[in-house]
């Protein structure tokens, strides 16, 4: 056992400090949440569109039928409360009574509440607690308290939680379960970087984790109400000035990354394998995603093609005006409405003559150039779009009031529901959005893993805390 840690008293229940962090869509299962709360960790189910089974136990594929958006919505929202319950039900059941079961919902998730509620009304006795980040989830404390679960808000900074704490979750306070604190430089998956911090200059968590501490005991918050170190935990042997220090009071630890390559993880072979040859860097701080969060994940071909279009871009006015003299001749069908500089016109002009033909407007009046497949794929996507987000920058919906954002929809982004369910479900790697924690290079360094060795989730947790 490594120095100094010892179990935690979470839920009514004795559990180690190690929770497994929540993964969407569809990677954070019954399988290997069931497998780390047996092992006598917190397990955490993604509730963001998860696959619900059919009598024989085959998953369902999450097909939509309706003609409009709003429409296709409420079927999203189907899905999303039926496979959040199967896979709680049927995590329950491999913990044993062991450890306990957490849920994860991003907060920008389309129908985020009606989802959870929807869950939580069928399996609030096999579950625990509910983690929540991706924006300012006001009403995570409202929702626990009704269903007299723990809640664990996801933060970056002590100043998110102190304006949480002060609106909403200090009148439900005997339900906070633990605070993560979630790096905003290191953490996989949608990163609560704002808009004061610099995406290129990582800062220590250490201050930052005691600011967030001082800002809890400011609300009478006991030491004993864990925060959790989510993103860039590996071995815990790095993290032994943490354990025990009445600065930070009681940690607990995140693990994203690790639990994606064991046997009971969901993900596909191609996706396990490519994680074991990750160098470092190789995993892209980005802000592509339709949230408008930033996010980090491989630097597939997927990714770079985003990258890709976001460099073929160039500003333009609706008049002859300013800098802008020149009018735009290729990628648009009436150059009359398209003026751009002289140098930007040749680079329009460059990127035609290497097939990028078609020019797309953006909501910041420019225009990027793509490909007629990457048009039509582009167009497609955001025809076919089911809701998935609160706001989608994407396909400009919204969940709520008159279903758009108002702004023009982004082709800089893409549809991430879609990306998300190909990857889970065997679609190929390069092709799809792969979330990683910046830490994924050490699946390739770490001798645990040499000699192509895939632990069990037991085998991890155990090597865990070991300290390794």
């Amino acid at each position: 056992m490594f120095k100094g840690l010892k179990p935690i008293r979470y839920a009514g229940r004795e559990v180690w400090p190690l929770i497994e962090g929540g993964k969407g869509v569809a990677v954070s299962n019954h399988s290997s949440s069931g497998a780390w709360a047996a092992a006598g960790g917190i397990g955490t189910v993604s509730a963001v569109n998860a696959d619900s089974f059919d009598p024989e136990g085959k998953i369902i594929p999450q097909v939509y039928h309706a003609m409009t958006r709003k429409e296709r919505h409420q079927e999203l929202i189907r899905y999303g409360i039926q496979g959040g319950i199967d896979q709680v039900r049927r995590a329950h059941e491999i913990a044993g009574g062991k450890g306990a079961i957490n849920i994860n919902v991003l907060w920008e998730m389309g129908g985020a509440q009606e989802i959870l509620r929807g869950i939580l009304a069928e399996t609030k006795d096999l579950v625990a607690g509910v983690t929540c980040g991706a924006g300012m989830p006001y009403k995570l404390s409202e929702i626990a308290a009704e269903f007299g679960v723990q809640y664990l808000p996801i933060i970056s900074s002590g100043r998110a939680f102190r304006a949480l704490w002060k609106r909403s979750y200090s009148k439900a306070a005997e339900f906070l379960g633990a605070v993560v604190y979630e790096d905003p430089w290191l953490a996989g998956g949608h990163n609560g970087l704002s808009n004061a911090e610099d995406p290129l200059k990582p800062e220590d968590p250490y201050p930052r984790v005691k600011a967030l501490r001082d800002v809890m005991r400011e609300g009478g918050i006991p030491d004993e109400v864990p925060i959790v170190m989510a993103g860039g935990v590996w071995y815990l042997r790095d993290w032994e000035n943490w354990i025990d220090n009445p600065e930070l009071g009681q940690i607990a630890f995140q693990f994203g990354t690790r639990p994606l390559l064991t046997q009971e993880s969901p993900i596909p072979q191609g996706w396990k394998d490519r994680l074991t040859q990750l160098e470092e860097g190789d995993v892209l701080l980005h802000r592509f995603s339709p949230t408008g969060f930033y996010s980090s994940a491989v630097r597939t071909r997927f990714l770079r093609s985003l990258e890709g279009r976001s460099e073929r871009q160039i500003p333009y006015s609706g008049e002859h005006a300013g800098d802008h003299q020149s009018q735009l001749d290729v990628g648009v069908k009436n150059k009359k409405n398209f003026w751009v500089t002289e140098h930007d016109l040749e680079r329009a002009r460059g990127w035609v003559a290497q097939g990028f033909t078609e020019a797309l407007k953006t909501p910041d009046n420019t225009l990027i150039f793509v490909s007629v497949a990457e048009r039509d794929v582009i167009r497609k996507d955001q025809t076919d779009c089911m809701g998935c987000l609160s706001h989608c920058a994407f396909s400009s919906w919204k969940d709520h009031d008159d279903y758009t954002t108002g702004y023009l929809a982004d082709p800089r982004s893409f549809c991430i529901q879609k990306t998300l369910q190909d990857i889970a479900h065997g679609g190929d790697v390069e092709d799809n959005l792969m979330f990683a924690g910046h830490a994924a290079f050490n699946f390739k360094t770490d001798p645990f893993y040499s000699n192509g060795y895939v632990p069990t989730v037991k085998q991890l947790v155990d090597r865990i805390l070991a300290g390794d």
